[in-house]
């Protein structure tokens, strides 16, 4: 196999098509490498998707930037000068995983690109960062899962309240909250309320538009590769880039945005990394079958009765975070339990976690947020909008990640792509 070529500014962008003819995955393994890194090797790392998020991560601890990739040239250009010497320029992701020189491929392409490029990744040899969230839809989550199973590689989404950094509005971070419902302070099950009085923002001006006129794509831009392997439709700029967000097709508006940041801490402290809900409900208006729209209150329940409760309409402005039967939590870390803070202190703190990625791509150790626990959440998110684009009742099978006898929702949880794309 030759080495990938040099992007220079140039050349021209490349289809998906043709480039889908010339290239073939081919594993780390196979190329001399062993899949597996000493102590002492520097990590090294590609960056796919540099429009935004993916240019705030050309530099982290631990690894050392050796390619960028992405369709629209102008992106690859700026990210290229912030990445500076040394650093070569792609158009095709699959040009990248074919270098056996690279480790750690960072994933920050729209969401409609994780699922397939996650799983390349693997089957290449390579240890996955992905952006959240996870997957655009429940079937690619699971396909996700098994094949980093498969392939034996190191996988995390971009999350990561469940273990650093203060979870909005509480002053803390998790590790005091799940401290309190694993040790039984608040009783069981537990209701759980995401809304602005809880300290959580929806953001639903990621909506599409309904009726944009068609537009020429620019010339920087392979338009026709950036859709990949979702639905084609005629370009128009607010489609793409940073507003991308508000259309079905590419992510799911507010809960797609912020559902994981918001939602994975919460499955952590109830314990259901393992787990989904048994019933979705939404009420909401009804949904353009392209532009996402906002919500009114979602509702997902746990078989053993636990529920999450998505207050996009911010009603019950009272409402607690937690709220079980001994007792309430609330924003700031506020509760009606006499003394709670002293009671935690003579506790036992939850099981430690893994989260430094080098070293878990060192030490070949799963990382705290990885491809299992990762996908259970991203089902919440995807779940979440299932139920807001169809507008009723839902029930769903944690163990076969189908919803019995509904058709219709199981469309829209194992949605086909667009050719020559495929799980």
């Amino acid at each position: 196999m030759p080495h990938p070529r040099r992007f220079t500014r140039r050349d021209f962008l490349r289809t998906g098509a043709a480039a889908a003819a010339a290239f073939t995955i081919v594993p780390r393994r196979v190329l001399g490498g062993q899949g597996y890194l000493a102590p002492s090797d520097t990590l090294t790392k590609a960056v796919v998707g540099v429009g935004g998020m993916g240019r705030a991560h050309l530099v982290y601890p631990g690894s050392v930037l050796r390619a960028v990739c992405d369709v629209d040239r102008k992106h690859l250009e700026a990210a290229l000068e912030l990445a500076g010497p040394g650093v070569d320029g792609y158009a095709d992701f699959r040009e990248v995983l074919a270098r056996p020189d690279i480790d750690i491929v960072h994933i920050a392409t729209p969401p409609h690109w994780h699922g397939l490029i996650s799983m390349a990744a693997a089957a290449a040899g390579k240890d996955v960062w992905c952006e959240k969230p996870m997957t655009r839809t429940i079937s690619e989550g699971r396909a996700v899962v098994e094949a980093v199973r498969r392939a034996g590689r190191i996988f995390r989404v971009n999350t990561w309240f469940r273990f650093t950094d203060r979870f909005y509005g509480f002053g803390t971070d998790v590790k005091p909250i799940k401290k309190a419902v694993q040790n039984g302070l608040l009783g069981w099950p537990i209701k759980a309320t995401v809304s602005a009085t809880t300290g959580f923002d929806w953001k639903f001006y990621w909506s599409g538009l309904t009726h944009a006129r068609p537009e020429p794509a620019p010339p920087e831009l392979d338009y026709d590769f950036w859709l990949g392997p979702a639905p084609w439709k005629p370009y128009h700029p607010h489609r793409v880039h940073g507003t991308f967000r508000g259309y079905w097709d590419y992510d799911g508006g507010g809960l797609g945005d912020m559902g994981m940041h918001y939602l994975d801490p919460v499955q952590y402290i109830l314990d259901k990394d393992g787990e989904s809900p048994v019933e979705i409900a939404a009420d909401c208006p009804q949904q353009h079958p392209d532009a996402c729209g906002s919500w009114r209150r979602i509702e997902m329940k746990y078989a053993d009765g636990c529920l999450i409760v998505l207050d996009g309409e911010n009603r019950d402005k009272s409402a607690p975070f937690l709220e079980g039967p001994k007792g309430r939590l609330y924003r700031g870390f506020e509760s009606d339990i006499p003394g709670l803070r002293d009671a935690l202190a003579a506790l036992p703190d939850p099981e430690p976690q893994m989260t430094d990625f080098s070293q878990a791509v060192r030490t070949r150790t799963p990382f705290a947020l990885n491809e299992t626990n990762a996908h259970r959440s991203c089902t919440l998110v995807n779940l979440a909008k299932i139920a807001v684009q169809l507008g009723r009742p839902l029930r769903y099978d944690p163990a076969t990640e189908t919803f019995p006898g509904d058709e219709a929702a199981n469309r829209l949880a194992r949605q086909p792509m667009r050719a020559p794309w495929r799980l």
